[in-house]
Formats: C-alpha cells, sequence, structure tokens
C-alpha cells in the first residue's frame, strides 16, 4: 500500500533536494536515483533546461519543480522494492521527458520516497501540465504497481482525502472520520428508519447539519465532517437504503456451455420477450439491446458460444501485446531522450570548457560561467557513464531515432485504445449473451418451444 502526495516548488529547489538527499535519511545515499541529471547537481540542471525553454520563448514558470510524498505501509516493503517502484512510477508518470531526482527515507517507521521533478520538459521544453485530476491519475498508477508488486491497496471507498497519517490513524481507530464510520456502521443496524438514525446519531454525541449533504461533528472535532467523504456507503441515500435493508446490484459473471448456439437461442430469447407482459418501455431497451448484440454475432460470424469466448481472449492477448511493445519502446525513449540532451549540451558549451582552459584567469572565468561549466562536466560525466569506452552516437543518428520511437509510441497508443475500446464492446456482448442464455432463459426458451410445438 503507498499513500501520495504532491506538492509545488516555487522557490526553494535547492533546500529541497538536499533535504531529500540526506544520506541519514537514505542509507547514506544508496536509495538515491536520478534521471536526465546528476542529483549533485540537478538544480543547475532544473535552471539550465528552464533557461532554454525561455530562450525558445516559453514564459517564466511560477512554479519550478514538484514534489511527491510516496509513504509505504510499515512492515510491508524492503527500502530497496519502495525504491523500484518509485522509479517504475516515475517513469511511467514522466513519460521520459523531465529530470528528476528519487530518494527512499528509511529514517521513519514507514518507509517513503521522495520525488522532485523539473516543471519544464527537456525534450520538446514545454511547461508541465497540472490539472484536477492528477492526484487521481497518479495514485492509480502508483496504486497498480504496489498490486503488481504483491503490495495492499487501500479501498477506493476507503481513503478519499486521506493522507498517509489520516490513513494510520483510521486503520488504529483513531480519526474522527473513522469514529464516525463506526458509529454509522453500527446504528444503521439498530435504527428502525432514518428519522430513528438521525436520533440515535446526535444521542451518540454528534451535532447534525442538513442541506444538499448532510454532515456530522463529533464532541471536540472542530469541523464537520460530510458522510459522503467518508465512503460511498455513507451517504444519505445508501445510509436510507442500508437502513431499509436494501444492498446495492452487483454484476454477477455466468458461465456457459461451450457448445451452445447463439443465434438461434438468442432469437427465440427475442421472440419470447416480445410475448411477454413486459411493460412497453422495458420491452424496447431489451430488444433493442438483443437486436444490437445479433447483429454483432452475425457480423462477426460469431456462431457458437465457444467462438465468442475465443474473440474475448484474442481481444483482450492484442491489448496486452501492445502494452508490453509500448513499454519496450517507452524503454528505448529513455535511453535515447538522455543521451540527447547531454550530448546537445556538451557540444554547446564545449567552447566555453576550452575557453576556461586556455583562460588565465581561471578563477575569475569559472565566477562568470559557474552555471555553463557546471552543466558542461555534468553533460560529461553522464555520457561517461552512460557509454563508457564506447563511442558516443551522432546526434543526428539520436534524433532520427528518437522520432521513429515517438512516432511507434503514438501508433501503440492509437492500437491499445481501439483495442480498449473494442475490449470494452465485446465484454458488453458477452453479458448480454450471458444474460439472454442465464438459465431462467433456459427455462422460458423450453417453454416457448413447447408452446409452439402446441
Amino acid at each position: 500500500m503507498a499513500v501520495t502526495k504532491i506538492k509545488a516548488i516555487r522557490g526553494t529547489l535547492s533546500k529541497a533536494i538536499a533535504y531529500i538527499l540526506n544520506p541519514e535519511k537514505t542509507d547514506e545515499k544508496l536509495l538515491v536515483s536520478s534521471y536526465g541529471c546528476a542529483s549533485e547537481t540537478a538544480t543547475r540542471e532544473f535552471e539550465w533546461t528552464r533557461k532554454i525553454a525561455e530562450q525558445k520563448g516559453m514564459n517564466p514558470v511560477r512554479i519550478i519543480a514538484r514534489h511527491v510524498i510516496q509513504s509505504f505501509e510499515i512492515g510491508e516493503v524492503t527500502p530497496e522494492l519502495a525504491h523500484e517502484i518509485g522509479k517504475q512510477f516515475a517513469d511511467e508518470i514522466l513519460g521520459g521527458k523531465y529530470e528528476y531526482v528519487l530518494t527512499t527515507h528509511i529514517d521513519k517507521d514507514h518507509v517513503h520516497n521522495h520525488l522532485i521533478f523539473n516543471a519544464v520538459d527537456f525534450v520538446d521544453y514545454h511547461a508541465y501540465k497540472s490539472y484536477k485530476r492528477i492526484y487521481y491519475d497518479m495514485r492509480e498508477v502508483s496504486d497498480r504497481l504496489c498490486k503488481e508488486n504483491g503490495l495492499s491497496v487501500i479501498p477506493p471507498s476507503q481513503n478519499k482525502g486521506m493522507g498517509y497519517k489520516e490513513y494510520t490513524e483510521a486503520k488504529r481507530g483513531t480519526s474522527w472520520k473513522q469514529k464516525l464510520k463506526q458509529t454509522i456502521d453500527r446504528l444503521v443496524i439498530t435504527a428502525k428508519d432514518y428519522d430513528d438514525f438521525l436520533r440515535l446519531m446526535q444521542e451518540a454525541g454528534y451535532e447534525i447539519k442538513t442541506g444538499k449533504y448532510i454532515s456530522f461533528r463529533a464532541e471536540g472535532q472542530e469541523r464537520f465532517t460530510r458522510s459522503k467523504t467518508i465512503g460511498e456507503n455513507y451517504t444519505e441515500e445508501r445510509i436510507k437504503e442500508r437502513i431499509a435493508g436494501r444492498t446495492p446490484r452487483r454484476n454477477r459473471r455466468q458461465t456457459m456451455p461451450k457448445g451452445i448456439s447463439l443465434i438461434g437461442d438468442i432469437q427465440d430469447r427475442i421472440r419470447l420477450i416480445d410475448s411477454k407482459g413486459y411493460e412497453h418501455k422495458a420491452k424496447l431497451t431489451i430488444l433493442k439491446e438483443a437486436a444490437r448484440t445479433l447483429n454483432y454475432l452475425t457480423e462477426n460470424n460469431l456462431l457458437q458460444y465457444a467462438d465468442l469466448e475465443k474473440k474475448v481472449e484474442d481481444v483482450h492477448s492484442s491489448y496486452d501485446r501492445t502494452g508490453k511493445e509500448l513499454k519496450d519502446v517507452e524503454a528505448r525513449l529513455r535511453e535515447v531522450q538522455p543521451l540527447i540532451k547531454n550530448i546537445s549540451n556538451y557540444q554547446r558549451l564545449k567552447p566555453v570548457y576550452d575557453a576556461f582552459q586556455k583562460a588565465k584567469d581561471k578563477p575569475g572565468f569559472k565566477a562568470k560561467h559557474e552555471a555553463e561549466l557546471v552543466i558542461f562536466e555534468a553533460a560529461r560525466s553522464t555520457l561517461l557513464a552512460m557509454q563508457g569506452d564506447e563511442k558516443l552516437p551522432s546526434l543526428k543518428t539520436l534524433q532520427t531515432e528518437q522520432q521513429r520511437l515517438l512516432d511507434e509510441r503514438q501508433r501503440l497508443y492509437d492500437e491499445r485504445a481501439k483495442l480498449k475500446k473494442e475490449a470494452k464492446q465485446i465484454e458488453t456482448i458477452k453479458s448480454n449473451v450471458d444474460t439472454f442464455l442465464s438459465p431462467s432463459a433456459d427455462h422460458d426458451r423450453d417453454h416457448l418451444r413447447s408452446t409452439q410445438r402446441e
């Protein structure tokens, strides 16, 4: 399980990076990684990227970097695994375009990652676009990576608006929200109706505020808590349903004999629906969906249930295949793009470095061109680390490969979007077939056939 937070950095980047690099927190810097920059010179490199972007016409940015914190459950993950998840997380949400520094802190009971990334990318030199759902999209990626690595995930209905501290308090039963949930859970069982429930909540010490959303405040609590913020089972509507003893409907998967014939049986079902006393509107909806299902099955020559199952499997298999291909393309882009950045910086600043080597007043020259010399040294060190003794590829060759990879990535994005839509459609069709050919439908079809024989 990981809880994520994101913060904006406007003017204290060097202090923020120094804090997350603290050797006492990072096992003497063993749990430190960076991308597109060196951790020691990240502040300068972030600034240099922003400077180039402004030279290319970008307006100066107020937010110069962003800081993401990813906290893990106590005792659930090793520092090494947490760090690896952090790298996978950073690579996915940033797309190999933004310099970042990632560290894993082990100085507290819970292991947690700090990710600081530049607010301007070094590929297109565009400012990072924040949006309303950014936290939820990051959280979705973090949760998926936790699942893939065998870690627990906070259920969606339990995590809305929770930071790490509040979640751990909730697990111990000490937060206001957790106590409110426990009280509601206890009282919906004993309440005769909704009015009685409100009376029991007041007797339990809660002040109630009604309006568009019902809110509760316990004795000693500073602010009211809207019940809808603690989970989908705690809205006013759901509380009323729970008191009345109703539960939300859930979709149920059904299995069908593999040899079952689809077209004829569904046509029988349509005739049966048309003959039974359904309400006119309901009948039209069912018949319309049945007709759509029949058209799809006919157009795709899916005459047996086994054919439909194979179609579902093929679509999902193609979706998984394109996902693996996309990962390979993005992994190569993450190698190529920093190479382009550092070779460009090396070539651009080599004359400054050569002038420094020839300067009589080296301290004075260095003071005047400190930023350029730092970036040059960072580029040279990075290229040596990346390529070793191998000859560097030409910038033109790398840029050609980058464009090819970008085109391939876009093609895979488009194909996956198409397959995702197709998967959704085929799952709906299969669900319709399962519904039309359910055991109760079998009974109705037998009844229809016996009636036709008579």
